[in-house]
């Protein structure tokens, strides 16, 4: 089984982070994830081929996003919330925030 790897704190950055919410399907990951949940990847995108998802969870891995950890045949994704708020203060919070004023713009 391929191990997953993660980037130290001190490794984020600016760009691959920005890169990786640039994706409108990460963003919506990144979104279900700030709740506080630890998810799969087929609770969070089940109409997303298997290997488009698998790449998105990828990307968002690689740049520092998440944390993912294995138990069994699951990878389970949680947000690193700590890490970039450490590294990047205040962006995830004005990205989450953003999401939400274009969703109630599209919505109304």
């Amino acid at each position: 089984m391929k191990s997953l790897t993660h980037p130290a704190r001190e490794d984020l950055l600016i760009q691959s982070v920005l890169d990786a919410l640039a994706n409108p399907i990460r963003l919506r990951i990144v979104k279900r994830l700030a709740g506080g949940e630890e998810l799969t990847c087929s609770t969070v995108l089940p109409e997303v081929s298997a290997s488009t998802a698998s790449r998105h969870w990828q990307v968002l891995r690689e740049s520092g996003i998440l944390w993912a950890r294995r138990e069994g045949r699951i990878i389970l994704h949680t947000l690193r919330r700590e890490d970039l708020d450490f590294r990047f203060p205040g962006l995830l919070d004005c990205v989450l925030a953003a999401v939400e004023e274009e969703e109630r713009g599209t919505a109304a």
